[in-house]
């Protein structure tokens, strides 16, 4: 299928900023770009009732509730950016569409980022983040727990899924798997087919991995590379969205027929004409609006299921 028409205008702004790629750059520049772009890209941010920051002793969570005074399910939200660059402003819009549309609150979480905390610093703080908001589920005013995220986001919500599995807890309702990194040793044919001009760039992937996973031999690590785990079975039912123009298609499909293969519900959709990230782009794509209706939707039919 051919880029949408709007991807491909974005494309071209894209081809014609002045900016310099992230891989050309230190991690905080190249995390100012980052969240000043993003902002141009994205939809006007909803308005709601409650949001709330949480500042533990190890990571700070921003809690968005759709309606105040109600026990709701929760999705604990892992940003994307290559475990290097995003932050819970640069996913501050996606959270709150997430809470209004599946009618539950939203934990963003600002992990640690590579390269000044590299692997397993995310993952770690991602499972404790977990784990915190199971242990607080009363104080929250939380039912069911899923955990999503987009991109490196993706990854860590696969990651902490497969953690809680074989730690026995805490229970986990859903993945919402969007666009996920899956597998390190990037070695797909959708890594060479996209790997330049449709903004996520093996040059930039590359960057990321190495501020990531400085040593080779954690390439391999499941917990870094999700599809590469020994077992998928008992895992949360999932949604997994791809996009065709990504450098990533091609492990995310993977990862979601491992689920399938396992056991595991999934629900794989690929959107053909998107690049990577465009779920952030609402304010330019109608495709991003449609994708995050389809999250939602996903997600209370998985949390319609835990109450039934």
């Amino acid at each position: 299928m051919a880029l949408h028409p709007q991807v491909a205008e974005l494309l071209l702004r894209a081809a014609r900023s002045p900016l310099p790629p992230y891989h050309t750059v230190s991690a905080p520049v190249a995390r100012r770009i980052y969240r000043d772009t993003r902002a141009l890209l994205s939809p006007k941010a909803p308005e709601l009732p409650e949001i709330r920051l949480l500042v533990t002793e190890k990571f700070t969570l921003r809690v968005y509730r759709p309606v105040k005074n109600e026990k709701l399910p929760a999705l604990a939200y892992f940003h994307g950016g290559g475990w290097t660059i995003g932050d819970i402003d640069t996913h501050d819009v996606l959270c709150r569409e997430l809470a209004i549309g599946a009618r539950c609150v939203v934990v963003s979480v600002d992990y640690r980022l590579a390269p000044e905390y590299p692997f397993p610093a995310a993952v770690e703080d991602c499972f404790a983040a977990t784990r915190y908001v199971a242990d607080n589920a009363a104080k929250l005013n939380i039912g069911s727990i899923a955990v999503g995220g987009d991109s490196a986001g993706g990854n860590l919500a696969a990651t902490v899924a497969l953690l809680a599995r074989d730690a026995g807890g805490p229970p986990i309702a859903f993945q919402l798997l969007i666009y996920p990194a899956a597998d390190q040793r990037l070695a797909t044919a959708s890594h060479e087919r996209n790997a330049q001009g449709y903004l996520l760039t093996r040059d930039a992937i590359d960057y990321f991995r190495r501020a990531y996973l400085p040593n080779e031999q954690d390439w391999t690590d499941w917990r870094a590379s999700p599809l590469l785990a020994r077992s998928h079975a008992d895992l949360p039912p999932a949604l997994v969205i791809t996009a065709g123009y990504d450098p990533l298609l091609d492990e995310g499909r993977a990862y979601a027929e491992r689920l399938k293969a396992a056991g595991v519900r999934v629900e794989y959709r690929e959107y053909a004409d998107m690049v990577h990230g465009f779920i952030l782009f609402g304010g330019v794509l109608d495709t991003a609006n449609a994708a995050v209706a389809e999250c939602c939707a996903a997600l209370r039919g998985a949390f319609e299921k835990v109450t039934a």
